[in-house]
């Protein structure tokens, strides 16, 4: 993790041991709280169009802002429980993303790698 990212694992360790949450935090709440608030997050641009998710008002920027950080909140203290580094795991997978999806095949085709 790199240096914000420990200390924003930092301020959640004092913060759920301050109310003595730990003992509610397992991976499997943690995942499900994870997918409850990118839900929330989602929720914002359900009946947007297209250009409308482009262009937010600044209340719904800020509505997507506070989502956001719940999300990431919960991804950073599941990482921190289950000993993952998320930065180094998200350059994994970046890495397996451009071998499935090499430019020549993959560029301005929405379609699956296997379809390819």
């Amino acid at each position: 993790m790199n240096n914000d990212l420990h200390g924003l694992r930092n301020s959640l360790r004092s913060f759920v041991a301050a109310r003595d949450w730990a003992q509610f935090h397992s991976p499997k709440s943690l995942a499900c709280s994870l997918v409850i608030e990118s839900g929330e997050l989602l929720e914002i641009f359900q009946w947007l169009t297209d250009a409308q998710s482009r262009t937010l008002t600044d209340e719904q920027r800020q509505a997507v802002a506070m989502e956001v950080g719940d999300v990431l909140i919960y991804l950073v203290e599941f990482c921190d429980l289950l000993g993952i580094d998320p930065l180094q795991a998200a350059r994994e997978k970046l890495a397996v993303n451009e071998r499935k999806y090499p430019v020549e095949r993959a560029r301005g085709n929405s379609r699956k790698y296997t379809q390819l």
